[in-house]
């Protein structure tokens, strides 16, 4: 298996990030307060989709962006995970959907428990916007990036989803 380029970004709230891409397309978003980053790459396969991927972030947080224009190797996730996350990243900025929804538009209605299970392993978190899907209730159920469901009620904010009394 290829080794990944690698290319960070430090944003506020999540400081130091680190995108990891192959010739196919991104494969992860990493958090420094969550795990040791790898070195920087220059000249590797996807390098300049990896830097592509670190400029958009930073766009993204700062306001300016709300679709990301990137490839994703889905290839480096289960299938039945990429299944999902392929719809999740569908879900258009500042809007929200069920896992319940999400379970149904895969057309397996009784799966929003398995829909939870692959976003929490979501390589590609705030790329691949997991955190626009709630529980049935409206809930926010869960968020593997850092900070947990603070962040995710956050993004949600930051995105007009969430209106926070």
């Amino acid at each position: 298996m290829t080794t990944p380029a690698v290319a960070y970004c430090e944003a506020a709230p999540f400081g130091r990030m680190a995108l990891l891409a192959t010739d196919a397309g991104l494969t992860a978003l990493l958090f420094a307060s969550q795990v040791e980053l790898p070195p920087e790459t220059r000249a590797a396969p996807g390098q300049a989709l990896a830097a592509e991927g670190a400029r958009q972030l930073l766009e993204y947080l700062a306001g300016e962006r709300t679709t990301f224009d990137l490839s994703i190797d889905w290839n480096t996730m289960p299938p039945a995970q990429a299944a999902v996350l392929k719809l999740v990243n569908q879900i258009p900025y500042g809007q929200v959907r069920t896992y319940g929804e999400i379970a149904v538009a895969l057309g397996k209605p009784g799966a929003s428990r398995a829909v939870g299970n692959a976003n929490a392993r979501n390589p590609l978190p705030l790329i691949i916007p997991c955190h626009r899907v709630m529980g049935a209730d409206g809930g926010l159920r869960g968020y593997g990036g850092p900070g947990g469901i603070p962040t995710k009620a956050w993004l949600l904010q930051f995105e007009g989803a969430l209106l926070v009394p």
